[in-house]
């Protein structure tokens, strides 16, 4: 009777461990999906803003507002590889405009455009500590859950490894081209 009890009592604290954990990366995932919507908002802004400046960049300014809403639609989506894909590529696509603003000086000087770039500079330095927490929470969370006796117990509770939300190296190394 006592080592059905211990049992039961070690179940219920692996079981409360995994939640707690759980509970932390959707708490990370939600600190990401913040600053994601607060890039999503000032992305428009800043293409109005370049757009009076450098009319003739309309591939350039079209490619970042088809990867903001392809970025938006994979946000609702429950898809992760979709939604990692997709900030990636709305990532890379928004250093284009920042190496607009080296070819045009009259653009450089803009305060709007100083203030957006300064906002979404901002922006994105918050979604990269955001997904380092995220990840050092998926780590703590799959760590838990792989390590016995919770990966036996995990498993039959229903829990599954979650994704880190990686950037894909090749993209973020590749040099901005600006055509004129």
């Amino acid at each position: 009777m006592i080592i059905v009890a211990v049992i039961i009592v070690a179940v219920i604290a692996l079981y409360n461990g995994l939640i707690r954990l759980k509970n932390r990366v959707d708490e990370a995932w939600a600190d990401i999906d913040v600053q994601l919507k607060r890039r999503y908002d000032l992305i428009p802004n800043l293409v109005e803003t370049v757009k009076g400046y450098a009319s003739h960049e309309k591939e350039t300014l079209d490619r970042v507002i088809q990867a903001r809403n392809s970025a938006m639609q994979a946000h609702d989506s429950d898809n992760m590889d979709a939604k990692l894909q997709a900030e990636n590529a709305l990532s890379s696509t928004l250093k284009s405009i920042f190496a607009l603003s080296e070819a045009y000086p009259d653009l450089k000087a803009n305060q709007n455009f100083l203030e957006l770039q300064r906002e979404l500079t901002d922006t994105e330095d918050k979604i990269q500590a955001s997904r380092r927490f995220y990840n050092g929470n998926v780590r703590d969370f799959n760590t838990k859950l792989q390590v016995f006796p919770t990966n036996m117990i995990g498993k039959m509770l229903g829990f599954s490894d979650r994704k880190f939300f990686e950037i894909t190296e090749a993209k973020e190394k590749e040099p901005v081209n600006v055509k004129f």
